[in-house]
């Protein structure tokens, strides 16, 4: 990690989810507040009498794109952070930055998508802010919100071992890819939605023995793994051919050159599964109408490379060493 320079200024890659995020967080917040639960750096605490507690903030540009919209996304992102955490989720906040001349008929659109999310995921808003900034201090809304689950188990990712399984529950990158299409950033058109969807189908996956799990969001797949693997003794190994991405998705990669391993996701994660159970967690997670192209993706490895590298066996069967995001993709997608 690199020690940011105080005097430098705040810049875009600072959200990105990659390298420049993870020094902030770990030489500018943890020093300030320290404290146990935060020295975690998980999604969501856990804290006493079994109570999992998430804040997340949403600033997608544009508002609505294809397979949902802010509203939605702060639901189920929220609720997201909850499960992969090990909790079920119950209640959440819903506070809100409202700038001048939003349309009251686009405010009202979103909050039935809040509601619709809400009861899809069976949870609570039970309370709130609502804040209004000129025109031009904004863009259009900002949303925060905080969620309470109840806990039912604790990740275990150091009880990982040489060939327990990675698993990814379904295509990556179709978040990303909507968000940049609803832009029109690049001039080009492809049949893509958000994958944007609360995973609480996969809570019963902590009673089949899942060591581990984490939504694929800012950074992808591969920054995320990277955070992971500093923590282990080994190495993770990843099969490229065996990675699950749509049509839209490998066709927008191949014309823009973007790494779809770094492309956000908002309804999918990944899972780490004892070797002898993956088969049975695979076959869960295929049995939800979410999780019907869930793929066993790599494993926990002791033979290639060294401990704490990330690494991709190419389809050509070269080896490649995957590192975290260093620049912002794509900004404002979530």
């Amino acid at each position: 990690m690199t020690k940011p320079d105080k005097k430098t200024k705040i810049s875009l890659e600072l959200g990105s989810g990659g390298r420049m995020m993870r020094d902030f967080i770990a030489y500018s917040v943890v020093p300030s507040f320290r404290n146990p639960f935060l020295d975690e750096l998980s999604d969501s605490s856990h804290l006493p009498q079994g109570v999992a507690f998430t804040t997340d903030s949403y600033v997608v540009d544009p508002i609505f794109f294809p397979g949902g919209d802010i509203g939605s996304l702060a639901v189920n992102g929220t609720v997201n952070d909850l499960v992969v955490s090990g909790a079920i989720p119950k209640y959440i906040s819903l506070a809100i930055i409202l700038e001048e001349g939003l349309d009251m008929e686009d405010l009202d659109r979103i909050f039935q998508s809040i509601r619709r999310a809400a009861r899809q995921a069976r949870v609570l808003v039970t309370t709130g802010d609502t804040k209004v900034v000129r025109r031009g201090q904004a863009d259009k809304i900002y949303i925060n919100t905080s969620g309470v689950g109840r806990v039912v188990a604790r990740p275990r990712p150091r009880a990982a071992r040489p060939g327990d399984r990675i698993i990814v529950t379904g295509t990556l990158g179709e978040h990303s890819l909507a968000v940049m299409l609803a832009r029109d950033d690049f001039g080009f058109e492809a049949r893509a939605r958000s994958d944007c969807a609360p995973l609480t189908y996969l809570l019963p996956l902590w009673k089949k023995g899942v060591l581990w799990m984490r939504d694929i969001t800012r950074g992808g797949l591969a920054t995320i793994l990277t955070e992971l693997v500093e923590r282990l003794p080994y190495s993770l190994l990843l099969e490229e051919e065996a990675i699950p991405l749509s049509r839209a998705v490998r066709a927008a990669a191949e014309i823009l050159g973007i790494d779809p391993l770094y492309l956000a996701c908002e309804g999918r994660a990944v899972v780490i599964a004892p070797e002898k159970r993956a088969d049975l967690v695979l076959k869960a997670i295929r049995n939800h109408p979410l999780g019907k192209r869930a793929a066993i993706v790599g494993q926990v490895d002791d033979k290639t490379g060294k401990p704490g590298e990330l690494l991709l066996r190419t389809m050509t069967g070269g080896l490649r060493l995957l590192e975290p995001l260093t620049s912002e993709l794509l900004p404002r997608i979530c």
